[in-house]
């Protein structure tokens, strides 16, 4: 009997992890996971990074040494985490060759603080990659309106990114020709368009959340009975529009001339309402060419008790459509609150972010204090 991790896999969802410490690295839990677990990438983001230094001893070193160097907060920042991609990457190598480099990518975002800064992002974008120096990262970007023209940018550079805060439709269609625009871009510079990479991640659960908050307010039974169904049909219209966009004569010509398409990844796939399933956002969520990319907690469930049925998205167009039909009928203004929830990701990122700049400047003096000693 094949696995649940191991079913999703052979339906052509590529198992991504939602999490990396050193801690996680060291101890070879990614190794694992990566055997066990069908796991063939991981992302990561501040406040991953502010939970993984907040609570284990593996930066202790680093940290004094960074310390002793008179390390600013941000070079500290940039010094661990990249580290810690680049040791993720090489661990993630084989899996990078073995797929064509389709997977065994890890992520890395760009400063939350850069999330209207066009300019500021294209800049730490490349310098990024330069630092973690592997064919197999992935440099995340925000879905806003100044990461649009960054995105395009930086795959013209040719460098492969991770899209990511996307939640609505309209923002996805342009952030699919954004991509597309790079690749352009990158091929007129002479890169070579077959290893560029990209996926543009749209989230699901925090939909759920700010939609059924509507709900409640408008608080009719028609209201009630569409509750915890917007993010899965929010999702699904997204991957008919994925399949839309990449049979245009546009991209038809790009992926004759060796590009690849921009694989839809479902983020925040940890369910949030306890009284729906806990592998809900995985196994409703299964079409050829997708990315999942998981909170531990939620691969666990999924391997564990997780029933995947094959495709769960290409046949329920026509109910994902009818959802959106009814919530408008409801009250639901969901252009309002897919801004809302952009507007309320950039701000819990950059929340995150200094966060992780306290953290990181508590344990520089507690380093310095340490080399005085």
């Amino acid at each position: 009997m094949s696995t649940p991790t191991e079913q999703l896999s052979a339906q052509g969802v590529s198992i991504w992890l939602d999490d990396l410490s050193r801690q996680r690295i060291q101890s070879g839990n990614l190794a694992e996971l990566i055997e066990k677990r069908n796991v063939s990438g991981v992302t990561t983001n501040p406040t991953i990074f502010a939970g993984a230094l907040s609570k284990g001893e593996a930066y202790e070193g680093q940290v004094q040494e960074l310390a002793g160097h008179g390390a600013g907060v941000d070079e500290a920042i940039f010094s661990i985490t990249t580290d810690d991609v680049r040791d993720a990457c090489d661990i993630f190598l084989p899996v990078f060759e073995a797929t064509g480099g389709v997977d065994g990518r890890v992520s890395i975002e760009v400063s939350p603080d850069l999330a209207h800064d066009t300019e500021g992002t294209i800049a730490q974008a490349k310098d990024l990659a330069a630092r973690v120096d592997r064919p197999n990262v992935l440099i995340k970007i925000p879905a806003t309106k100044a990461g649009l023209p960054a995105i395009t940018e930086v795959i013209g550079a040719g460098i492969s990114v991770n899209v990511t805060l996307i939640f609505s439709l309209e923002r996805y269609a342009e952030v699919i020709d954004a991509y597309l625009a790079g690749v352009e871009k990158a091929r007129e510079a002479g890169h070579d368009i077959a290893t560029l990479q990209s996926v543009a991640s749209f989230f699901v659960s925090r939909v759920d959340t700010e939609v059924d908050k509507r709900l409640a307010a408008i608080g009719t039974d028609e209201a009630a009975a569409l509750k915890g169904k917007a993010g899965l049909a929010n999702a699904r219209l997204a991957y008919e529009l994925y399949e839309q966009k990449f049979a245009e004569d546009r991209a038809k010509e790009l992926l004759a001339a060796g590009a690849t398409v921009q694989r839809p990844l479902w983020a925040s796939t940890g369910v949030k309402d306890p009284a729906l399933p806990d592998t809900l956002y995985v196994t409703e969520l299964v079409a050829p060419g997708t990315v999942n990319t998981m909170p531990e907690k939620t691969l666990e469930a999924t391997f564990d008790h997780g029933v995947i049925t094959g495709d769960t998205i290409t046949g329920a167009y026509a109910d994902a459509h009818e959802v959106f039909d009814q919530l408008a009928a409801a009250g639901v203004d969901f252009a309002a609150a897919t801004q809302a929830l952009e507007d309320e990701g950039v701000e819990k990122f950059i929340a995150s972010w200094h966060e992780l700049q306290q953290t990181v400047a508590t344990a520089l003096e507690a380093g310095s204090a340490q080399a005085a000693k």
